[in-house]
């Protein structure tokens, strides 16, 4: 079988997706250079790294399967300011100081999100209303009306303190917006807080470690099809 054939019956890709990439940037390039039938499990933030599980052919039948799946990720917050998106895709406002907290002192918030709550999703994401994302009618000033969300935060971790930056493991079920716990974590703290750095570490048993850079997927997919 060759590479072509391969990817155009169904395959699983573990994509490595890079910082300022859309995960539709991931999906064109690789269908625009495999012309196979594909789609991703779970949408990554531009500003967002890491894990992106991309399926062809008959495999995107799964893509719903593997949405569904826990997640982890881990990133940097940063106290003493908001944003409007709740990340860096717009400025940071409103900042304020930022209490000298421990590590020890941070964990202490940090382990009051972990459990099942309801999370209110960002205005500034790809929820749907009226047919539309509602990031766009955000951005035009539309008022929009989000609901909260059940989610599960099973462990959310403060990995290292260098005030005010605060470095986080999360793990989490499908559905979990981490910007969000971003803001919710400074309105905890009395500071604010926003989402500076994301990286996808694990999506269920499919993990960071194993995927691939789109440019390497790219030239060894050419490699093969011109030696094929």
């Amino acid at each position: 079988m060759s590479e072509t054939q391969n990817y155009q019956e169904g395959a699983v890709l573990l994509i490595n997706k890079p910082l300022t990439w859309t995960s539709f940037d991931v999906v064109r390039k690789i269908r625009n250079t495999t012309k196979a039938k594909i789609g991703h499990a779970g949408t990554l933030d531009p500003l967002a790294t890491g894990l992106l599980i991309c399926c062809t052919g008959k495999m995107t039948k799964k893509i719903n399967e593997y949405q569904a799946q826990e997640k982890e990720y881990t990133g940097t917050f940063t106290l003493g300011a908001t944003t409007p998106t709740f990340d860096l895709e717009s400025q940071p406002e409103g900042h304020q100081p930022v209490p000298a907290l421990s590590r020890e002192e941070l964990q202490g918030y940090a382990d009051r999100f972990t459990g099942p709550q309801q999370q209110m999703p960002p205005i500034h994401s790809a929820i749907k209303q009226n047919g539309k994302p509602i990031y766009h009618l955000a951005r035009k000033g539309v008022d929009v009306k989000v609901e909260p969300r059940a989610i599960v935060i099973h462990a959310f971790e403060i990995t290292a303190v260098e005030l005010p930056i605060v470095h986080f493991r999360v793990v989490c079920s499908t559905g979990t917006y981490i910007r969000s716990l971003a803001n919710d974590f400074g309105a905890a703290l009395g500071c604010g807080a926003y989402l500076s750095s994301l990286c996808r570490t694990r999506i269920g048993a499919f993990r960071l470690e194993d995927a691939v850079e789109v440019t390497d997927f790219i030239e060894q997919y050419k490699q093969a099809h011109q030696n094929g």
